[in-house]
């Protein structure tokens, strides 16, 4: 969708002149640039934010010849997508709740009891000595898997 397209499609939902529309939306866009160049994060809360990051000079590899490159400082733009929208497009992560801890909890404290029981019973139980450690067969040839029929 392009700002334009954006436009239209507001000034058809709120009847409002389209020219009307798109000076209001390079404005919103104008101010966010501007709020962004002066360092300052904008955060749209149920859609998401933007940052403004400076990353480091670092010094990394050319993938081809193994050469080191120097990376000058820069500043880089990061968004961070709000909840609303991972939960519109479908990237959200599962939520956890208080239901879904209490569902895991008895189980947790069952499996314990469980161990307890289990050790119990062995203990009663005369020791064997463990059997000798076999050696490995050798393996089938496929010739004698060919022979038969």
């Amino acid at each position: 969708m392009t700002k334009n397209e954006l436009a239209r499609e507001i000034a058809d939902d709120f009847e409002l002149p389209r020219r009307q529309m798109v000076e209001l939306v390079e404005a919103i866009l104008d101010r966010i640039t501007s709020v962004l160049k002066s360092g300052d994060k904008v955060q749209l809360t149920p859609f998401g934010q933007f940052k403004i990051r400076d990353r480091a000079a670092r010094v990394a590899r050319n993938p081809q010849t193994g050469e080191p490159v120097n990376v000058p400082a820069k500043r880089v733009l990061k968004f961070i997508a709000g909840r609303s929208l991972k939960e519109a497009v479908g990237m959200a992560k599962p939520a956890r709740g208080k239901k879904a801890a209490a569902k895991k909890s008895p189980a947790r404290k069952a499996a314990p009891v469980r161990k307890a029981a289990a050790k119990k019973s062995v203990a009663k139980a005369p020791a064997r000595k463990a059997a000798p450690a076999r050696k490995a067969a050798p393996a089938r040839k496929k010739a004698a898997k060919k022979t038969r029929r």
